[in-house]
């Protein structure tokens, strides 16, 4: 397995490609190899690249400093040339809402003039950052409101790092240098359930978290960071082997005839291929349980006859599901379920011997919930009828 400090193979690496003149590369979202090489590249001596890697990195990542000057232990001239050379760049935050329940949402302006959103989620001894790893979305899942919008482009690491640290400024969670040590964390976990698939944007999800996971600056461990899926079949072991973080599966349904409607990924990779691969995934064990997320949905997907085979399909995983009252969006073909329909549903997979906890859903007023994001400015205009016509209702 790699880890993410350890050093990867050439096939996997990618050197940051020499720039035209003039140009500056941004550090943020730089794996330590790249940014080691890139360095090495823009005039540091070799002998000397591990340390100042390590310096860089910290201010960067550990302080969140911008500001190349006010590296205190580097010397003058080589703060000079890292200015000549690099830059330090976040995504910018266009506007932001905050929840009556203190869910906040940033519009995030990335290169191109793009649009995507991050939500910020705090809990009781937690907080939790959903960001997001492309520009809409490829998959159109019919219950989700991203999902309404096409596919732009994938982020660049950068962009997914970006996020993380854009929030950590926000909630003024940067440690000031030579302060007494807090191990308080307002960003202490981050799930990649925000605009769209990241295993089909894998590369720079996988280098990203790498940043992010890194003990030297960021430092949020893998079991504080989970990746949500909509079933990539040949990315699924590779995910555990390259990036090793905790694993969420966007399932909302037991039957092949509905899922294909629900989430069209499923004509490719159908419920019983998943839950192969699921079964060989390589992290799999009681410890670090799959998640199954099941948007409930009147009428479609809740019914006891449902449950019963949700339970019997993920038999002898370890598992919990997520029951996730649908969170209504303008133009919506779909409505929640009715309260005590989810209440019966999650007693018989309680019932069964697995954890179904249904979440509490946050930021609805803000349009922060899970399947509401989506940028205005990208927004496709779409009527109620057309959207049901697209999802064959």
């Amino acid at each position: 397995m790699t880890t993410p400090n350890a050093p990867i193979t050439q096939d996997v690496l990618t050197i940051p490609r020499k720039l035209p003149e003039g140009s500056r590369t941004n550090i943020v979202g730089l794996t330590r190899d790249q940014l080691r090489a890139a360095l090495i590249a823009a005039g540091t001596p070799e002998k000397q690249a591990k340390m100042r890697l390590g310096q860089i990195w910290q201010w960067v990542y550990h302080f969140g400093l911008r500001d190349f000057a006010a590296m205190t232990n580097l010397s003058k001239d080589y703060r000079a040339l890292l200015a000549e050379n690099f830059v330090i760049e976040v995504p910018e935050i266009v506007s932001k809402q905050v929840s009556m329940d203190g869910t906040r949402k940033y519009l995030v302006r990335i290169a191109g003039g793009h649009e995507v959103e991050t939500v910020y989620i705090p809990e009781e001894n937690r907080g939790t950052l959903c960001i997001s790893s492309q520009v809409g979305c490829t998959l159109t899942c019919s219950f989700c409101h991203t999902g309404t919008q096409k596919l732009v482009r994938n982020l660049t690491a950068a962009e997914i790092v970006g996020q993380v640290m854009l929030a950590r400024d926000d909630l003024g969670e940067w440690p000031e240098p030579g302060a007494p040590k807090d191990e308080t964390r307002l960003v202490s976990n981050v799930v990649l359930m925000g605009m769209g698939e990241p295993l089909y944007n894998f590369e720079n999800v996988r280098d990203a978290m790498r940043v992010v996971m890194d003990g030297e600056g960021l430092s949020l461990s893998r079991r504080r960071i989970t990746l949500s899926t909509s079933g990539i079949v040949p990315e699924i072991a590779r995910t555990a082997e390259e990036i090793g973080c905790l694993l969420a599966i966007s399932f909302h349904a037991t039957t092949d005839e509905v899922r294909d409607r629900l989430v069209p990924v499923n004509k490719k990779w159908n419920i019983a291929t998943l839950i192969d691969a699921l079964r060989d995934y390589p992290r799999l064990s009681n410890s670090e349980r799959i998640t199954f997320e099941y948007v409930m949905l009147k009428g479609v997907n809740d019914s006891d006859a449902d449950a019963r085979r949700l339970v019997k399909l993920i038999a002898g995983i370890p598992a919990k599901i997520n029951l996730i009252p649908f969170n209504e969006w303008p133009g919506a073909p779909y409505e929640r379920s009715d309260w005590e329909r989810i209440e019966a549903f999650a007693d018989i997979i309680y019932k069964a011997g697995y954890a179904s906890p249904i979440r509490t859903p946050r930021g609805e007023d803000i349009m922060a919930a899970c399947g509401q994001l989506k940028s205005a400015t990208e927004r496709a205009r779409k009527s109620r009828a057309e959207i049901a016509a697209e999802a064959g209702l």
